[in-house]
């Protein structure tokens, strides 16, 4: 027998009666089953023996076989989600990810439902994001190798002369495989949670400045200029250093790639109320308003216009991943903030450790 599936919340048009899911629990629900077979079963033996006059042997058969019916009638209405679950899992053994248990009583099996289905879409998000994921990650690692490869070849070929310039191309390549590799590994371990934050006061001002001394090289040749601005002076907050290091670097690494030759870079600290904000500004395009929901996103880039006058922002699209993750686990929060020029990525950090830190 064909049970019946239910896929993205739809029903097909199948006999599914559930005519006990307006009582709340299940044992309320057995205690109206009990009764109501046992009533109908002793009514229609009274009306058998008293009234059509049948005789046992005629009335108890019949009473048996409408008990039987009567009992799977209800029955079935309540077990029909469990049937669902089953089907359902066996769909997502197979990697169907879609299918939905339709659940509409109030009962222990109608809250498994509901839950059931919050899983299963869950399940459905997760896949889809692993499969983004894998496409992504295949995308990433096949453009910087297969341009290494070219170069290795010509060389071979002796079509390219192994040059300082010739070298240096294929030395930019396998940089950028390396750090995209280094990225991955970072968002993974993030993730998993694997290893624990070394939680310090971190004087904000020096990690500002230590940031902008690890990436102001990136700006020199386009006369980019960094300034840090912190108040007080002494602001500090607790959180990993080296995490926070890694936070900062990424966020001036992009606020550099996006800004204009001549252009600023600032970093701010400040404290506001409970919390300590550090901002740091570019003075690019900015980012559009609908961009900044996936801006966070893995592999996600802003799509504004180079205007360097150069083809590509470069960046893999996994620094402000690893950024939203890494402030997540200090309590904050990252955001961009409305500016009248450039782009500001503001990050809100706790001024005080929190139990899960």
């Amino acid at each position: 027998m064909s049970h019946p599936r239910v896929r993205n919340g739809r029903q097909p048009h199948v006999l599914d009666v559930r005519p006990l899911d307006q009582f709340p629990t299940i044992k309320l629900k057995l205690g109206v089953l009990v009764l109501t077979v046992v009533g109908f079963a002793a009514g229609l033996t009274w009306f058998g023996l008293s009234w059509l006059h049948l005789g046992l042997t005629r009335t108890f058969p019949v009473v048996f076989v409408v008990s039987l019916v009567l009992i799977q009638v209800l029955a079935r209405g309540m077990t029909s989600p469990l049937r669902e679950m089953t089907s359902a899992v066996r769909a997502m053994a197979a990697g169907d990810y879609s299918r939905r248990v339709r659940a509409t009583s109030r009962d222990e099996v109608g809250q498994l439902a509901v839950a059931f289905n919050s899983m299963a879409a869950d399940l459905e998000h997760a896949d889809t994001t692993r499969r983004e994921l894998i496409a992504n990650v295949s995308h990433e690692l096949r453009t910087p190798v297969a341009a290494l490869r070219a170069q290795l070849e010509n060389m071979v070929d002796r079509v390219t002369e192994p040059t300082p310039a010739a070298l240096g191309v294929a030395l930019a390549q396998t940089e950028r495989l390396s750090t995209l590799i280094s990225q991955l590994l970072d968002l993974s371990r993030i993730e998993a949670g694997a290893g624990a934050l070394d939680m310090a006061a971190v004087h904000v001002g020096a990690l500002a400045h230590a940031a902008v001394s690890d990436v102001r090289v990136l700006g020199q040749a386009r006369g980019l200029r960094y300034t840090v601005e912190v108040e007080p002076a002494d602001l500090r907050v607790p959180g990993d250093r080296e995490r926070l290091h890694q936070v900062l670097t990424n966020l001036l690494a992009n606020a550099t790639r996006h800004s204009p030759n001549g252009g600023e870079v600032v970093v701010r600290g400040s404290r506001v109320g409970p919390d300590v904000r550090i901002d740091v500004v570019d003075s690019g395009p900015g980012i559009a308003p609908e961009q900044r929901a996936h801006l966070f996103e893995r592999f996600a880039r802003g799509n504004t216009p180079a205007i360097t006058g150069r083809a590509s922002t470069g960046g893999t699209g996994l620094g402000l991943a690893i950024v939203r993750l890494t402030v997540g686990l200090h309590g904050g929060t990252i955001e961009v903030a409305d500016a009248a020029q450039g782009a500001t990525m503001r990050i809100t950090l706790p001024a005080t450790a929190s139990p899960a830190q």
